[in-house]
This record gives C-alpha cells, sequence and structure tokens, in this order.
C-alpha cells in the first residue's frame, strides 16, 4: 500500500497573505502543496506562473505539486522546475504528445503526472504509463475550486488502480475532497488526496483540524490508525 499524503491546494488560499499561509498549512500537517496552475484557455480561470511558485519556495520545506491546467505545457515545464516543483502534472487531453512531455518532466529530474478529466477515459493513460509517477483523477471538471465531488471518480479511480497494479505510481484524486469523500477515494485506491476548500475553508486556526479529518477518514477505511 503506497503510503497516504494529504495536499492543500493553495488555490483557495488567502493570495494576499500567501507567504503565511504556505507557512501555516505546512505546520498544519500538510504532506504537500498542490499548486493548480491554470491559463485561462485550457481552463476558464488565470492563476499564477512559475514566479509565484518560485516566491512560495522559501516558505516550506514540503514538496511542490504543479498542476498544469495549461495548453500547450511543454514551454513552461523547465520554468516551473527550476522555480521549485518536485512533481509537474500535465494533462492527457492538453497536447498531441503525451509521452514526449511526460519524458521532458522526468528529464528535468521532476516527478511525472499525467491528469485525465471526467470525460477522458482511463484508456487514455495506458501507453504512458512508463513514464509515469503518478496519475490524477479529476473528480470535478477542472477550472475552478469549491466544486462538488463527481461520483463517477470513484469507479474511475478503481480503474486506473487496476491499470497500475504492480508498478511504481502514485494515484492522485482532486476535486470535492473532504471527510465525506475522503474515505470513498481512498478505499478506490487513492493515496494522494488533494483538497481546498475543506482545508482552507476555517482560516489558519482550523487547517490542522481539516487536514486531520481527511486524514483519518482516509486512513480509516485503508485499516491504518492516526
Amino acid at each position: 500500500m503506497r503510503p497516504l499524503q494529504i495536499l492543500p491546494s493553495i488555490l483557495t488560499a488567502d493570495f494576499a497573505s500567501l507567504s503565511a499561509e504556505v507557512r501555516a498549512v505546512t505546520e498544519a500537517g500538510a504532506d504537500v502543496l498542490h499548486l493548480d496552475v491554470m491559463d485561462g484557455h485550457f481552463v476558464p480561470n488565470i492563476t499564477f506562473g512559475p514566479p509565484i511558485v518560485a516566491a512560495m519556495r522559501p516558505h516550506t520545506d514540503r514538496p511542490f505539486d504543479v498542476h498544469l491546467m495549461i495548453a500547450p505545457a511543454d514551454p513552461y515545464l523547465e520554468a516551473f522546475a527550476e522555480a521549485g516543483a518536485n512533481s509537474i502534472i500535465v494533462h492527457a487531453e492538453a497536447g498531441p504528445h503525451l509521452h514526449r512531455s511526460l519524458q521532458a518532466i522526468r528529464k528535468l529530474g521532476v516527478a511525472a503526472g499525467v491528469a485525465i478529466n471526467p470525460a477522458t477515459p482511463v484508456a487514455a493513460v495506458a501507453h504512458v504509463l512508463d513514464v509515469a509517477d503518478l496519475v490524477l483523477v479529476m473528480s470535478v471538471n477542472p477550472g475552478f475550486g469549491g466544486q462538488s465531488f463527481l461520483p463517477d471518480a470513484v469507479e474511475k479511480i478503481r480503474a486506473v488502480r487496476d491499470l497500475v497494479r504492480g508498478r511504481d505510481i502514485d494515484i492522485e484524486v482532486d476535486g470535492g475532497i473532504d471527510p465525506h469523500t475522503a474515505g470513498l477515494v481512498a478505499a478506490a485506491g487513492a493515496n494522494r488526496l488533494v483538497a481546498g476548500s475543506a482545508v482552507f475553508r476555517d482560516g489558519p486556526g482550523g487547517y490542522a483540524a481539516n487536514i486531520a479529518a481527511i486524514r483519518q477518514a482516509a486512513m480509516a477505511v485503508r485499516g491504518e490508525v492516526a
């Protein structure tokens, strides 16, 4: 069983106090920080680029999971790696040369991830598993925080689990993750849980309890004790 990790999504943090938010969520028990990069083209919203990632880097020792919801992604891979990314995720739907993109990420010394949207079949990643370190199943349509979990994602996570069985690949899930859905996705096989609103909704004073609640729900179905 792969280690369980909780990844707070910085998208829902207070950007007016970003350095303080990064430090607070780190101290609250985040395993990894998930950074959603949006371009206003592949998805409706625009968020931030490599300079903001680099600005956050000195404020935490946690790994940065950079989720590129942009098209094309390849021209920006090196900049995000240099900014401090530990893993970079590209979307299967964002370009015609997915295998090449994942190879390029690995050549930068960064873990390579591939994401699939709710309407994209699991088969879309079947032929790139030899160059992937993680598969991200979107449990909402990308582009906005605070959306409701799509139940069909559970079966898709199971399908990814079966597909990657025996490989050194993490399964990540992003969208609508909270203490109620964490157990569902963990039971299906996800070990990296991205959570935005469910972590940040109560302000810094609530981050530790919110992360702990998600972790405990996932650990319970994995037969683990906090």
